[in-house]
């Protein structure tokens, strides 16, 4: 089974239009086997998933290994891998302590800060090394929001030296806010973002700034967190729903309801639409969505190959649910 894919404009990488995202691998909230880890990258290679995104800050290092033992033996050409650096993993004793950065494992490593040369380059190392890789085809800086600076004098020249020399294919920034975004777009020469839930059903305010410049400048855009943190990943958002890590505020629950009942009365559903929205947008290139089993894989993937009936759209814009300029698909 094979998926849509996007070609990344000033690189030749060719991106599956629905890819995995790999923190659920880490254990992200709760502890999956190693089993079930690799079952549920079977599964999305089976239904035809080929860029598979991980980090060490995920479980401190588990997902990277996982990721890598299940991909171990497939044909290295076939498919893309996406790490991130910004945080080193060093080992600790953990006095039989869990980890607090919302992971279930141990705590046999602590995450450091450390957007240098030498941290970027050791980062790398480590992840392949976890990965059994000799090579990612995607580097993304890691949440540097509060580490400007460093990123701009020594982290991105590090991320250039790499792509010059071959060792990555690809570099980028993976962030939960557009303003940073926007400027690596203005000021570098970087290839891909990944923009985690802020081009949403519920959030478009990418389109102000960041989209256009990522159009101007040829750069391609990974969607991630297309479900706002779970708001929008059941036909019917619950009480406790989450957003943005946290509990999510009521006008936003019912807004997201809202969004919901036009979805019944089309025939369709609220993560089917949630998954559809971001691809209709020129810039984006995959859409990547995490999953802890094969079958919310195989539900991601169901949603993803779901028609969207045009009137969901045109009555999500005529109720001001979404904004009017917001590109959506034509088929």
């Amino acid at each position: 089974m094979t998926l849509d894919v996007r070609s990344l404009a000033k690189r030749s990488l060719r991106l599956s239009e629905l890819s995995l995202g790999c923190a659920q691998l880490g254990n992200l909230y709760q502890s999956i086997t190693d089993e079930q880890a690799r079952a549920t990258v079977d599964a999305s290679w089976n239904q035809g998933i080929r860029y598979f995104d991980t980090a060490p800050h995920y479980g401190l290092g588990l997902s990277e290994r996982r990721l890598g033992n299940a991909l171990a033996g497939r044909p290295r050409s076939e498919y893309l891998v996406s790490t991130k650096v910004g945080r080193l993993l060093e080992s600790q004793n953990s006095h039989g302590e869990r980890d607090d950065g919302g992971f279930d494992v141990p705590a046999d490593y602590r995450r450091v800060w450390d957007f240098s040369r030498d941290g970027i380059l050791r980062s790398l190392e480590q992840s392949l090394e976890r990965l059994g890789l000799d090579h990612v085809d995607i580097v993304y800086l890691h949440d540097p929001d509060d580490h400007r600076q460093e990123v701009f004098d020594t982290a991105y020249p590090a991320l250039e030296e790499l792509r010059a020399q071959g060792v990555v294919s690809a570099i980028g920034a993976g962030m939960n806010q557009v303003g940073m975004l926007s400027d690596f777009a203005e000021h570098t020469d970087m290839d891909i973002f990944m923009l985690a839930g802020r081009y949403t059903l519920l959030e478009q305010t990418a389109l102000d700034d960041l989209l256009p410049l990522c159009e101007q400048r040829r750069i391609g855009v990974v969607a991630a967190g297309v479900f706002n943190s779970g708001l929008l990943s059941r036909a019917r958002p619950p009480d406790d729903a989450k957003y943005d890590y946290g509990d999510a505020p009521r006008e936003l629950i019912d807004r997201a309801r809202r969004m919901a009942d036009i979805c019944e009365r089309h025939g369709t559903s609220l993560p089917t639409v949630a998954l559809a929205f971001p691809l209709a947008h020129p810039s984006v290139v995959s859409v990547c969505v995490g999953a802890r089993s094969p079958e919310q894989v195989i539900g991601n993937l169901d949603s993803y190959r779901s028609h969207v009936p045009s009137d969901v759209w045109s009555d999500l814009k005529e109720e001001g649910l979404l904004r009017s300029d917001a590109p959506v698909p034509t088929k």
